[in-house]
């Protein structure tokens, strides 16, 4: 067996800590806590947030972050990869978040951001991230985009890109291959449905 690469074991501690922090979230979630605060403030987003009737679901708004929802009550909430990439999210994008009973967070896209579309090159970084280099700058792309289209180094890719502010991450939404690269249908497995519930 061939030794792990250091970008690959550092690719693996960086998903390693991220699900033990989301789960960490969902416990705290779970067992009445608040989520320990994030270091850096959400971005302002004043809806109304309906109130269930007691032991009903709980409903919370935010935006998209590239790879989290920012809700207004300045937490994180960890929001599912396969989701996030099949409907194209892009930091700014307004969220809803249903807490069922039982645990399960649900998202709703609500208000999409404006986007903007730019070609690129895909690579994986000294970091171990999965990134497109375009115009100049490297945009992280989630890891189920990047098997969901079986991205390989040198791929051009085109992503979304919120219109307005800076950005850190990008959306994959189209992919050009070398003729007797491109995988077959049968190989390529579609993520759930656009309304995707997570249990926590």
């Amino acid at each position: 067996m061939n030794p792990l690469s250091p970008e690959l074991l550092a690719l693996i501690k960086r998903r390693i800590e991220e699900i033990e922090r989301n789960v960490q979230i969902v416990k705290q979630l779970l067992s009445g806590e608040e989520p320990a605060a994030k270091p850096r403030s959400a971005s302002a987003i004043k809806p109304e947030i309906p109130q269930g009737a007691e032991g009903g679901p709980r409903m919370i708004y935010g935006r998209f972050d590239g790879e989290h929802m920012e809700g207004e009550d300045g937490q994180l909430y960890p929001v599912p990869a396969n989701y996030a990439s099949k409907s194209k999210l892009v930091e700014g994008d307004k969220l809803k978040l249903t807490i069922e009973p039982d645990g399960s967070f649900v998202y709703k896209q609500i208000s999409p951001a404006d986007r903007r579309r730019v070609l690129g090159t895909f690579k994986l970084d000294e970091a171990g991230n999965y990134v497109v280099e375009a115009e100049g700058k490297p945009y992280r792309v989630l890891l189920a985009s990047v098997t969901f289209y079986h991205l390989e180094s040198g791929d051009q890719v085109t992503i979304l890109l919120p219109a307005e502010g800076e950005a850190h991450w990008g959306a994959v939404e189209n992919v050009m291959k070398p003729v007797g690269q491109i995988p077959s249908p049968a190989a390529r497995t579609s993520p759930t449905e656009t309304d995707l519930a997570s249990s926590g």
